[in-house]
């Protein structure tokens, strides 16, 4: 019996390129070898499509230095990747592709375009769960209607930041709207930017211009939200909008004031804590809120959905969705599923099955 051709692409042009090179290594370890035919394709910061030659090319990062190119062709009646070696053309059929990318280009929809071009199955949400949950301005708007607490904000087009220098009254006018609606502190967020790239807490005005101006480098649209003090919590999701599973729950612990890049991928004292003890019915409205914005979105495949247990109040708020979790051994995503009973060999290959059951 021939094996299933996969390709695993990692890598990419966001600001968490390095993280998705480490999260592939988890997820290529789990897929089994005797089922998959594995062809890794690698995508350079600059976006150069790259044929990574073995697992152990990922690992050392050598293949950034590979000369094979390997382009996923967008003809759907081909289903395969060119690979451009030494002027020489090649193709290889591809039955399934696993993502294994974070941030823009790689979770926001841009190449889930690409895949369903391709029509070649693939692993996660499609096109409009990951632009829209990637944005986290256009996922309040959605989960608005689903009438799930979220914290109040105000959204900054950063058009108007970067033309704060010739015109004054332009970042004076921002720095009007936040003070109008929100007290200090305040998060700033690029609405599209993952991993807490360009995320920065302002306690004075003074600090929201910095953040303001540290966030328009990220994205076109930043988001201003209310500081909630408070736990906070995650929860895994699985499956489609209409049949979908959801894990216990997990607690960040920062070391830092917040859970920034570097708390999250450079602070040892960072921790998470699964089934951490939360007041009694929290756990499982929490796991009912996931599943209800997984659905709303259109997802499908996976996701982790953040909340905070907000302090005083013991509200639930949600914070954010990732369609695209990190699978690094520090992620909580696979530890909820672990939780769960389920390994992560089981959890690569449910999303496999997943993929090819996705419908055109």
């Amino acid at each position: 019996m021939s094996k299933i051709s996969i390709a695993v692409i990692f890598g990419g042009q966001s600001s968490e390129h390095d993280i998705s090179c480490i999260s592939v290594q988890t997820v290529a370890k789990a897929i089994n070898c005797e089922k998959y035919d594995i062809t890794y394709i690698g995508i350079t910061k600059e976006g150069r499509w790259l044929l990574a030659p073995s697992y152990d090319s990922i690992v050392d990062g050598s293949w950034k230095d590979s000369d094979v190119a390997a382009i996923l062709s967008p003809d759907a009646t081909k289903k395969e990747v060119i690979i451009l070696r030494e002027g020489n053309v090649n193709t290889k059929k591809i039955d399934v592709i696993f993502p294994v990318m974070h941030g823009m280009y790689g979770e926001d929809g841009t190449i889930q375009g690409l895949f369903e071009l391709a029509q070649i199955p693939y692993v996660g949400c499609g096109v409009l769960a990951s632009a829209a949950g990637m944005d986290k301005v256009y996922t309040k708007i959605i989960v608005d209607d689903l009438g799930i607490n979220q914290a109040d904000y105000v959204l900054v087009r950063s058009v108007d930041v970067d033309n704060a220098d010739e015109d004054v009254r332009s970042m004076e006018e921002q720095v009007h709207r936040v003070e109008e609606k929100l007290c200090y502190p305040v998060f700033i967020k690029p609405s599209k930017a993952g991993s807490s790239q360009g995320v920065s807490k302002a306690h004075n005005r003074e600090e929201l211009i910095e953040g303001l101006k540290v966030a328009a480098k990220h994205d076109t649209k930043i988001l201003v939200e209310r500081n909630i003090i408070g736990r906070e919590i995650e929860c895994a999701v699985l499956g489609s909008a209409t049949h979908v599973s959801a894990s216990g729950v997990g607690e960040i612990l920062a070391a830092a004031e917040f859970y920034d890049f570097d708390a999250k991928y450079s602070n040892a004292e960072s921790k998470t804590v699964i089934s951490p003890d939360l007041p009694e019915g929290k756990t499982e409205e929490i796991r009912e809120a996931a599943k209800a914005i997984f659905a709303t979105l259109d997802g499908y495949g996976l996701s982790r959905v953040d909340f905070f247990l907000e302090e005083g109040t013991n509200k639930i708020v949600f914070n954010e969705i990732n369609t695209l979790p990190g699978f690094t051994s520090i992620s909580m995503y696979p530890m909820l599923w672990k939780a769960e009973g389920m390994s992560i060999e089981e959890l690569v290959e449910k999303q496999i099955e997943l993929a090819f059951k996705r419908t055109y």
